[in-house]
């Protein structure tokens, strides 16, 4: 089940993707949630009742996916968690060639350095080094405190694509990266949530690739992550619980703008897509700051 969110005249709403349609969830029950997050911390996770609501819609509930107004698949997580430095050739392009992590490298994004599908990446006035991240994104679907690698992927909802945009320029400045992880409007998330039923548990073997208008730029497979989904989750709920709605970045291959010579950077006029096999194709054009 693909779960869409949306813009409308009267505010977001949630919707079922089946083929070119979509069924307002709203439409054919106006108590259902139109977050997400609050979707799934309602149902714990649950979305068996939504599928079958979608089932049973009436037509008047069924719009066209064509002109479709994309909204973040999660309106407001809790948590935006990334994983840095999970592709070992993606490691060997970078200034950590010298020094493989041990352990998952963890740090945060804030919600307005985020972009829906279609909804333009904004290159920042002060720097030209935008960099694209194609990431495979996990969605929580219920809370999670110390799981083990058995049970970690228990709490997952499913999964969307996420073009990790970074300035580079201020990434590197220090020590910490936030800076340069977080400027405004850098970043895509989308276009659905695919519900983790219908992928290979812990999203193995999927085909991930970036694409900089239309010329595949990453190309890879999530089975050659270091520290796999089941493992990273293990490891962040040793210290942090995780909510429904909470979203975390797990890493991006090798392939990316800045160890090339020279340098390839996303510029006004380009779009940039990220393809992640059995997710979706998330697509976004790149603007400049006004």
């Amino acid at each position: 089940m693909k779960i869409v969110s949306f813009e409308s005249p009267t505010g977001l709403r949630l919707g079922v993707v089946e083929g070119d349609q979509v069924v307002d969830l709203q439409a054919a029950d106006p108590k259902v949630p139109t977050d997400l997050g609050a979707l799934l911390a309602g149902a714990n996770g649950d979305l068996s009742g939504i599928k079958a609501l979608a089932g049973r819609a009436p037509a008047s509930a069924r719009r066209p996916l064509k002109g479709l107004k994309y909204a973040l698949p999660v309106g407001r997580p809790g948590k935006i968690i990334c994983l840095g430095l999970n592709y070992l050739e993606h490691v060997k392009e970078g200034s950590q060639r010298d020094n493989i992590p041990k352990f998952p490298t963890i740090f945060m994004r804030c919600l307005t350095s985020m972009v829906a599908h279609e909804s333009p990446i904004i290159r920042p006035r002060v720097s030209e080094t935008l960099d694209y991240e194609a990431e495979l994104m996990l969605i929580v679907g219920k809370p999670a405190k110390h799981l083990t690698m058995a049970n970690a992927t228990s709490c997952v909802a499913g999964y969307s694509c996420s073009n990790e945009g970074s300035v580079r320029e201020f990434q590197r400045k220090t020590t910490q990266w936030d800076m340069g992880k977080n400027f405004d409007r850098t970043g895509g998330f989308g276009p659905w949530m695919v519900t983790a039923d219908e992928l290979p548990d812990a999203g193995k073997g999927l085909k991930i690739e970036s694409r900089l208008n239309h010329k595949v730029m990453q190309s890879d497979n999530t089975d050659n992550m270091m520290f796999p989904i089941a493992e990273t989750i293990a490891y962040v709920t040793q210290g942090l619980t995780l909510e429904p709605g909470d979203i975390v970045f797990t890493g991006t291959p090798s392939g990316v703008g800045h160890p090339r010579k020279p340098p390839i950077w996303m510029k006004p006029g380009d779009t940039c897509e990220i393809d992640i096999e059995g997710v979706g194709v998330l697509s976004n054009p790149i603007e400049d700051e006004k």
